[in-house]
């Protein structure tokens, strides 16, 4: 049997198979997760009703730093460590995040991770995970962000994009 469909019709059903087919080799990490990193599934949409972010006006990754900094701390207001960050820090990690052209995140990938504490390793990944999408970044192709992340013993942090600086000891004022 030999349906003729109208050319919409025809569009959205083969629109439809490769969506379909797109999802068959999505692997087995799970729904959400980030290939090679940490494993966890991405909340449904209809859980959050989160506003997508604005888009960047940034031109280069140094640039995109800045919005995609200010992004986690929007997210993550009660976790930022408020002043300068004590002399002695408990973790510092510098990660890789490649974004899509919607914000989403891509992959992960340490340049350092503070190996000493995994549990660190594991809520940064987690951050990042729940902070996507950010914002998209119209006036870059390929866009990977990096930043480092400055993590007291206490669970908060500052990126060294948005740090307040660092005591230079014990005594220092606050």
């Amino acid at each position: 049997m030999n349906l003729k469909l109208p050319t919409p019709l025809r569009r959205a059903f083969a629109a439809a198979i490769a969506a379909a087919l797109g999802l068959v080799g999505c692997g087995t990490t799970g729904p959400g997760a980030v290939p090679g990193q940490l494993s966890r599934a991405a909340p449904d949409a209809g859980q959050t009703s989160r506003a997508m972010p604005r888009a960047s006006n940034a031109s280069t990754p140094r640039e995109y730093r800045q919005d995609a900094a200010r992004h986690i701390y929007a997210r993550n207001g009660a976790r930022i460590y408020s002043g300068k960050l004590p002399p002695l820090l408990y973790a510092v990690g510098t990660l890789q995040v490649s974004l899509d052209a919607n914000g989403k995140v891509v992959s992960m990938n340490w340049m350092r991770a503070p190996k000493h504490a995994p549990e660190v390793i594991a809520e940064i990944e987690r951050t990042v995970l729940e902070a996507s999408p950010y914002p998209a970044a119209r006036r870059i192709d390929k866009l990977v962000w990096t930043d480092t992340w400055l993590w007291d013993k206490g669970g908060h942090f500052q990126l060294d994009t948005l740090t307040e600086g660092q005591l230079s000891s014990l005594q220092d004022p606050r």
